[in-house]
């Protein structure tokens, strides 16, 4: 199941702001949430508590579920390429991750909701699927309807664009429209996770 509480919490569970929002209230109380968090020292977990506790941000980080996780953990082991790279690019390249990344959306839960409600469409038709899979070359925009609605009208001003723009997205907020243009490199994403532990947590 995916989580649906506070999300701040979620960042004070995982030692680190995973949204924007977060930043602020993290800074504030650094500590995991609950009675005893400030009296929590994050560093006595063991090898397997800080194995899981990367899995988990991971999941935070991209809102998703254990078995999409597990799902995408299948994939990525098929794949040549480093297993825990591959993890981060398939994340990276599902359809609400990208949204978010493009600066159309304040946070991963905006961008899928977004998706969700038929805001994006990509190559001009409509897509609800959070986790569709967007391949380079694809064209991701709001769609006609809804690009009159304050979320979409404050987007197009860039202001939930990060300073710089991803190197494997070309971004036009004026006309809230993107294009993929390759496939992510593990080092072009910015994730505050380590993914060799996540590997090393489904490899055990």
């Amino acid at each position: 199941m995916r989580y649906t509480g506070p999300k701040v919490r979620l960042s004070r569970r995982a030692g680190v702001p995973l949204t924007k929002k977060a930043v602020r209230y993290f800074e504030q109380r650094p500590y995991p949430p609950g009675e005893h968090g400030r009296k929590t020292n994050r560093r006595n977990s063991g090898d397997y508590g800080l194995r899981l506790l990367e899995k988990q941000k991971l999941r935070w980080y991209y809102d998703v579920s254990e078995r999409q996780l597990r799902r995408y953990w299948d994939l990525a082991v098929r794949k040549p390429s480093a297993s825990g790279a591959e993890l981060v690019t398939l994340l990276e390249t599902r359809l609400a991750s990208l949204v978010l990344r493009a600066g159309l959306a304040p946070s991963i839960y905006a961008a899928r909701q977004y998706v969700n409600h038929g805001h994006i469409a990509v190559d001009g038709r409509k897509v609800d699927i959070p986790s569709y899979l967007v391949k380079p070359g694809q064209v991701i925009s709001v769609r006609e309807r809804s690009r009159r609605m304050q979320p979409f009208v404050a987007a197009a001003e860039g202001v939930h664009a990060d300073e710089r723009i991803a190197a494997y997205l070309s971004v036009d907020h004026s006309e809230l429209r993107f294009t993929l243009v390759s496939r992510p490199e593990r080092e072009q994403i910015s994730v505050p996770v380590d993914e060799q532990l996540v590997v090393e947590f489904y490899s055990r």
